[in-house]
């Protein structure tokens, strides 16, 4: 049973190795609105690879692979949907659809003379 639970964590430390996620901004073009629109996505990278590991020294290496990769996914999450959140706003100020009438700015008007 310990030789299996060594393949295992030997197979589980292959494939994990040392992944993060990252926050990647993807940039597209919306015809309805006629703007240029970005979005956020993650993509999981490999930094680093486990190998060579024996004994206790793989569980560790496990866990602190473990770790660093939820700890990236939560970080980059984070940045990922606070960008999302600030593209949509953004798109959503600068979106002219087709049939809408953008209204022309309008100078400010000068001071009141007393």
């Amino acid at each position: 049973m310990t030789r299996a639970l060594h393949l295992l964590a030997a197979a589980l430390a292959a494939l994990l190795g040392a992944c993060v996620v990252v926050p990647r901004t993807v940039v597209g073009y919306d015809p309805e609105c006629h703007v240029v629109a970005r979005q956020m996505t993650l993509q999981a990278v490999q930094v680093a690879s486990i190998a060579g590991c024996s004994n206790s020294g793989c569980g560790v290496l496990l866990a602190a692979a473990g770790a660093t990769a939820a700890a990236s996914m939560v970080v980059s999450g984070t940045i990922a949907v606070v960008g999302n959140v600030v593209y949509w706003l953004e798109k959503q100020g600068n979106c002219a659809r087709s049939g809408e009438r953008v209204p022309p700015s309008l100078p400010p008007e000068p001071p009141a003379v007393l």
